[in-house]
């Protein structure tokens, strides 16, 4: 199983966002500062955010980005998809009667495999921002 790098910093930016997000935009620098990601990288994965209408930017000194809903109705289902990421657990296509191990048959672990997948993304889909705000605030 993996989640890239691309849907965890996204997650984590967003959340970022979420917890300093007063009505005031919120520069993608300060964000980099706070979560050590690189800003190249935070501009590439919130223009894709912005792409889906999860976040709005304003230009100029007091320029940044802001939530284009309240933190409890982004899933971060819809932040991970909008990166263009997807947890997958199995190697091979679950549709195609070709296997992982690429002969003609799925493993004898397959289904156990893509079970665990619909688990993940299932979570996923449960949890908002506003559950990892309140998680870190918990500790």
């Amino acid at each position: 199983m993996r989640l890239s790098s691309k849907g965890r910093y996204a997650v984590m930016a967003m959340a970022e966002l979420a917890k300093r997000n007063r009505g005031k935009p919120v520069p993608l620098t300060e964000i980099s500062l706070r979560q050590g990601i690189s800003i190249l990288y935070l501009e590439q994965l919130f223009l894709k955010l912005k792409k889906q209408k999860l976040v709005n930017s304003t230009r100029g000194p007091l320029g940044g980005y802001v939530l284009t809903k309240s933190p409890d109705q982004i899933k971060l289902s819809y932040i991970i998809s909008a990166v263009e990421e997807e947890v997958k657990t199995i190697k091979c296509d679950k549709h195609s009667k070709k296997g992982c191990n690429g002969k003609s048959f799925k493993c004898i672990t397959h289904n156990l495999w893509d079970e665990l997948g619909n688990h993940i993304n299932l979570f996923f889909e449960r949890k908002s921002l506003k559950d990892v705000i309140n998680f870190q605030n918990d500790l």
